[in-house]
């Protein structure tokens, strides 16, 4: 077993407390240990003069103690006069008053390290440490957890990187090394925890961050190599149910569509599953290709599962599949947590039975009392909502002996390219890159909060005119309780301004079946304006409500803004989008104007990486997917677009290093595949 692999448990120094704590910072192994990079550097290397100290910093200043006093005004403290020729530094002390009152009156000379800030008799330092030395190099200050010390973290590290010298081999090619300047493996492990000097090279941590990069794609690209190991059901073409699904349709699909569909058919033709991520803007026509690839596996004597992250989305699901198979032979299982008792035993038994085909449900499908006959295809509906667990579970009910269903997962997120190599290398991925024919744009227009009046009488026009509306409330915290109150605020406010027009609720703090109650309520125009939190980004298709106001969307990401922008747009007429905002720094501005001359998702999506950086579309988009050890994507971002090419040229020259990358760094990528 490598060194790297080695338990923390077996280091000279750790005892039964200091194991515990390192677990919690999920440091189980040497390597895990060399892995974990710091925070910042201290320069305690140099002696620091009181006029150049600057607030914030931490330093080394010597100089002569003059005056020492303890004062009991106010809250008890020791303060200690320290000048070095070239100015005054106090220092205080809360705790242990007597213990350092006793070391400090007879001190003639000091010289202590900590943290300046500025004080009422100008600078100062609490709780200093004393006396301080000076150090060769810079000294690493590291992620810890309570009760875990700086000093017992340091001499970990430096004890497992001197244990683990002989397995820090380097696996990648020294020309990959060369054209980016990076110093091997070991090398840079080492300029990392042990700095020779007083500055620290960029690139030794850039490296580390690049091979991490790189074992992440290779961790994917392995995983979707292993998983077609695995038998799969073979779809053949009905060409007759196929024609008469189309013929029955009142619109043609678009080329796009098309495409996408013959992707689709082609990996189902294989005995190999599937494994597809289909992207398309909102309104691009995903669930139609869904339902087609849902009836070429049912034609083929295959059960289908479609999941969706909720009931209302659900239940739209469920109508429109059952108009569109109409036609068939088909039995459709509505399954979510309202259906109950009897209906629901009887369902789940012809499920099992296999007398049902297709079953749309929710979180519900996974649980374990759920039994399919032949699962031959899962669909998966906005993927991001769904945790790897839930789908790996309703994975592993279609599997029989060597054989597993096809996956299909589709999302209304456009995922910049860069991004989607690096999230799904595990995937083949498709684009719907083009809207119905009768898709008009949404106009977007941007307005000053100053003009709300004028957009409350544009919506009591509007609903004259027997349409809808939304009014988006956002804040900065994510709290949904502030949410909450701000909508309900909102919508006080609009009910007494328009007193004609029925108004209606949705945030998070409501429970699922009040939601759903308040989104029917609207779907069937029951109610004329939907004031809601950010909960209906995604949610169901209500071609009325041609009109949505966006209240400070300067708080919100590009691509967010437009999912929510997606929720109008669906019906035959023209459709606007304001855009309220309270302040408009410089940034924002600039996002609105991408909103307003801009309807195409995907061009949003990566105008959205270039303003905000990787770290936060992954973060808030994503759902945190990504999970690194050294990488930082504010820092590291421009290296996403290298990792494929080289992860691939990888496999290529050196096969044999691949799995040593990946067992070095235990990627903790999240993945679309089990191995």
């Amino acid at each position: 077993m490598t060194t790297l692999k080695r338990s923390v448990e077996h280091l000279k120094g750790v005892g039964e407390k200091s194991f515990k704590r390192l677990q919690k910072l999920e440091l189980k192994t040497l390597g895990d240990l060399l892995l974990h990079l710091p925070l910042r550097y201290e320069d305690r290397t140099r002696l620091f003069a009181v006029h150049t100290l600057e607030i914030g910093k931490s330093v080394v200043v010597r100089g002569r103690v003059q005056h020492v006093e303890e004062v009991k005004k106010g809250r008890k403290m020791l303060v200690c006069q320290l000048h070095d020729g070239t100015g005054k530094l106090t220092l205080k002390f809360f705790n242990n008053i007597p213990v350092h009152l006793n070391a400090l009156k007879n001190m003639e000379w000091l010289q202590c390290f900590g943290e300046v800030r500025w004080g009422f008799n100008g600078f100062e330092i609490v709780h200093p440490e004393y006396p301080a030395t000076l150090e060769c190099a810079l000294t690493p200050v590291y992620p810890s957890t309570e009760g875990l010390y700086q000093k017992d973290l340091q001499k970990f590290i430096l004890r497992a990187l001197n244990e683990c010298e002989d397995d820090l081999i380097e696996y990648l090619p020294e020309n990959f090394l060369q054209q980016f300047g990076y110093p091997d493996f070991h090398s840079a492990l080492q300029q990392i925890h042990v700095p020779t000097n007083s500055d620290i090279n960029p690139l030794a941590i850039q490296r580390l961050a690049h091979e991490e990069l790189i074992v992440h794609y290779l961790t994917m690209r392995q995983a979707r190599q292993q998983a077609k190991r695995w038998q799969a059901p073979v779809f053949s073409q009905n060409k007759t149910i196929k024609n008469t699904f189309l013929n029955a349709l009142p619109f043609k699909l678009t080329g796009a569509q098309l495409r996408v569909i013959a992707e689709i058919e082609a990996d189902c033709q294989r005995n190999q599953p599937m494994l597809r991520l289909v992207q398309g803007d909102v309104g691009s026509g995903k669930t139609l290709v869904a339902a087609m690839t849902a009836l070429s596996a049912i034609s083929n004597g295959y059960q289908v599962a479609l999941m969706v992250p909720t009931e209302l989305l659900a239940e739209q699901h469920f109508r429109n599949f059952t108009n569109w198979f109409a036609q068939f032979d088909y039995q459709i299982l509505f399954l979510t947590g309202q259906l109950k008792g009897k209906a629901r035993e009887q369902g789940l038994k012809r499920l099992t039975a296999g007398e049902i085909q297709l079953v749309i449900g929710t979180h519900a499908l996974f649980q374990e009392h759920v039994q399919f006959q032949n699962l031959g295809l899962i669909i998966i509906d906005e993927q991001h909502r769904f945790g790897v667990d839930q789908r790996l579970a309703l994975r592993d009910k279609g599997e029989q002996g060597e054989s597993r269903p096809h996956q299909l997962v589709m999302t209304a997120t456009p995922i910049p390219r860069t991004l989607a190599m690096m999230q799904y290398a595990d995937l083949d991925v498709s684009i719907i890159d083009e809207l119905p024919p009768n898709r008009k744009p949404v106009v977007t227009r941007v307005l000053s909060a100053q003009r709300r009046d004028e957009v409350i009488a544009k919506i009591h026009d509007w609903v004259a005119k027997k349409s809808q509306a939304y009014w988006v409330c956002t804040l900065i915290e994510e709290s949904e309780v502030l949410q909450g109150e701000a909508a309900e605020t909102t919508a006080e406010m609009l009910t007494q301004a328009l007193p004609n027009v029925r108004v209606g609720l949705v945030h998070g703090r409501m429970k699922s079946a009040e939601k759903d109650a308040v989104m029917v309520a609207f779907k069937t125009h029951e109610l004329d304006l939907l004031v809601a939190t950010t909960v209906i980004e995604v949610g169901v298709d209500v071609p009325n409500a041609g009109l949505m106001v966006i209240e400070n969307p300067e708080r919100l990401g590009l691509s967010q803004l437009h999912q929510l922008r997606g929720r109008v747009g669906r019906g035959e007429g023209e459709s606007y989008c304001l855009l309220i905002y309270s302040s408009l720094p410089e940034m924002a501005q600039e996002r609105l104007k991408i909103m307003r001359e801009n309807n195409d998702g995907f061009v949003i999506a990566e105008k959205d990486l270039e303003l905000r950086g990787a770290g936060e579309v992954l973060g808030t988009r994503q759902k945190g997917q990504l999970r690194f050890k050294t990488v930082n994507p504010e820092l590291h971002g421009h290296l996403f677009g290298t990792v494929a090419r080289f992860g691939d040229k990888l496999f290529a020259v050196a096969p044999e290093n691949v799995p040593l990358l990946i067992a070095r760094w235990q990627a903790a990528a999240v993945n679309y595949v089990e191995v």
